[in-house]
């Protein structure tokens, strides 16, 4: 009787899914295979900063492991969206060229950006941005970082790498255990699998057909490609270094509280937050939400949460010597081109990187170190593409000036604020001069696109 007075009554509510249940369905898998391939999209940026910044700047790789698996974990299971985990590259890339920014300055300015972004986004100040930056300058900072990462990839294919300097070597030879030939055979495998995009639709309409060139398309399509690529890599790194799992040492790194001078904190804030904060905010988290919107509209990732996630990661982890990180739209696209669909993906990430860290520790570095360079090159490829192909929505030829004007001298300048700032001024000066011939106010001249 009660269960039918409450179905006729009007007033009555379903019940709200509970928390549990919500980061049961954000933890989900679309896709066993696809979100473990998914998984590996972003370790093309990921390993050789962290592999550099350890080798170079004495990073504890075991601490950095295990707090960059909870935060995966923890926004996997927060956003519901394969958002990543990525090093802060602006101040990882200061600790790398200079001797003397060492982790102690690393960690107090990791500190200091994630202090801001925290205050930003608690005041609702980031959302503020957000809402008013016009879409063509954030497809503009998008394509830039994509391009970016795809001649850094091209780098890393073509070039030998020396991580702890910074440099590039000689030319890669074309055969052996990390040649050139290697590389394009990944490359070509890549293609053939995963092809210019998204295939679901594609392996969903071939579900009816009983041919046999439609089932062997279906298996083709379904394979995990980033997945075996780095399967292979790990295989690689091991016949190149065997000596390295004799070195392995297990149990954690020890983790410590660490301890920061007026001097660190000074230059931390001078050399490494002060370069990364424009970063931070435009990439981080401008562009990160506008990528999760595009790619997933019924999820709602909000410049303020993504801005205080980034915060708090940081605000505990670089007090304990873990690498200061942030979100990143070039790791989201990444982790979505290889199929990546639901928080699971970097769930399962982080869980990887929280045991390794656990039972290895710093010892992993030994096998790190022997990873074929070249195949992390064209995992951080493809990433970079899917990244810049963001940029294919605009519409108009402002628009598109727009766009190329940004990302032209977010390049050539290698600032992302610099690019951003002319994207700016570029849009307002094309907005003025329209102004009247098309009844357009002085108002609207001021107004931008307003994201949702």
């Amino acid at each position: 009787m009660a269960s039918t007075l409450e179905e006729n009554n009007p007033h009555s509510q379903a019940p709200k899914p509970n928390f549990m249940v919500k980061l049961k369905e954000n933890l989900i898998f679309k896709s066993k295979w696809a979100e473990l391939n998914g998984a590996m999209g972003d370790l093309g940026t990921y390993i050789p900063i962290v592999l550099a910044l350890t080798l170079a700047s004495h990073l504890n790789l075991g601490t950095t492991l295990i707090f960059t698996g909870v935060y995966n974990f923890v926004t996997g299971a927060i956003y519901g969206v394969p958002m990543p985990v990525q090093p802060m590259k602006s101040i990882a890339a200061v600790a790398i060229s200079n001797p003397e920014f060492g982790i102690p300055e690393v960690m107090a300015a990791g500190i200091c950006t994630a202090g801001i972004l925290f205050v930003l986004g608690v005041t609702g100040l980031m959302q503020i941005v957000y809402r008013l930056i016009p879409i063509s300058v954030v497809r503009g900072i998008q394509l830039a970082q994509g391009l970016s990462f795809a001649m850094t990839a091209v780098k890393y294919i073509k070039t030998v790498q020396d991580f702890a300097k910074s440099k590039s070597g000689g030319q890669r030879d074309w055969v052996g255990l990390d040649g050139l030939l290697l590389a394009l055979i990944c490359a070509v495998f890549i293609v053939i699998v995963n092809g210019a995009g998204d295939d679901d639709d594609r392996v969903d309409n071939q579900e009816s057909e009983t041919g046999t060139g439609q089932k062997v398309q279906k298996i083709i399509f379904s394979l995990p490609s980033a997945f075996l690529i780095f399967l292979l890599g790990v295989v690689l790194a091991i016949i190149r270094g065997p000596n390295a799992i004799k070195g392995f040492k297990f149990g954690p790194s020890r983790i410590e509280v660490m301890s920061i001078s007026k001097h660190a904190w000074k230059q931390g804030f001078i050399k490494g937050t002060i370069p990364q904060l424009p970063l931070s905010v435009l990439n981080s988290v401008i562009a990160v939400c506008k990528l999760s919107t595009d790619l997933f509209p019924e999820r709602e990732v909000t410049a303020t949460s993504v801005s205080m996630t980034v915060g708090l990661m940081n605000l505990i982890g670089c007090w304990f010597g873990a690498m200061p990180c942030c979100h990143g739209a070039g790791g989201l696209a990444g982790q979505y081109k290889f199929g990546g669909r639901s928080g699971g993906c970097v769930a399962l990430l982080g869980v990887a990187k929280l045991v390794l860290g656990l039972v290895l520790g710093s010892s992993m570095v030994k096998v790190l170190t022997q990873f074929p360079v070249g195949v992390l090159g064209v995992l951080l490829l493809f990433a970079g593409i899917e990244l810049a192909m963001c940029a294919r929505d605009m519409n108009t030829k402002e628009e598109a000036f727009v766009v190329l004007v940004c990302t032209s001298v977010s390049l050539v300048g290698s600032s992302a604020a610099l690019g951003f700032l002319c994207g700016i001024v570029v849009h307002l000066l094309l907005k003025m001069r329209n102004m009247g011939s098309d009844g357009q106010s002085c108002s609207d001249v001021l107004w931008f696109h307003r994201n949702p």
